[in-house]
């Protein structure tokens, strides 16, 4: 059975996250930047979104610097995705960088390249 898919993109000024299950878009959220939150907080929201759909998630985390994927608290000092009951994250470094925070097609092509 297909997990939910979450795409996690932190940046310096916002984190973008994208949700779909089955194919159907479920959330999009832009929240503030990482370093701005509780230490627990992204993996709460992870645990909590997994507990709503019962399933536990595929996360991918989207993150062009060290510092800001481990801020998250979703992966160690080495960049390994942390991997739980309720999420499995899975560590991705964009060789380009797109501009613009309006369109989430980056994030829904990083969703077709294979739902679990």
């Amino acid at each position: 059975m297909p997990r939910p898919r979450l795409i996690c993109k932190p940046s310096s000024e916002v984190t973008r996250l994208y949700l779909t299950y089955g194919g159907t878009e479920m959330l999009r959220a832009v929240l503030p930047p990482p370093g701005a939150q509780h230490p627990t907080a992204a993996p709460t929201l992870l645990e909590g979104l997994s507990l709503w759909l019962h399933r536990p998630l595929s996360v991918v985390l989207c993150a062009d610097a060290e510092e800001t994927s481990s801020a998250l608290g979703l992966c160690d000092g080495f960049g390994i995705g942390r991997e739980t009951l309720h999420y499995e994250v899975e560590v991705f470094d964009p060789r380009r960088r797109r501009r613009g925070l309006g369109s989430f097609s980056d994030l829904r092509q990083l969703s077709l390249r294979g739902e679990r």
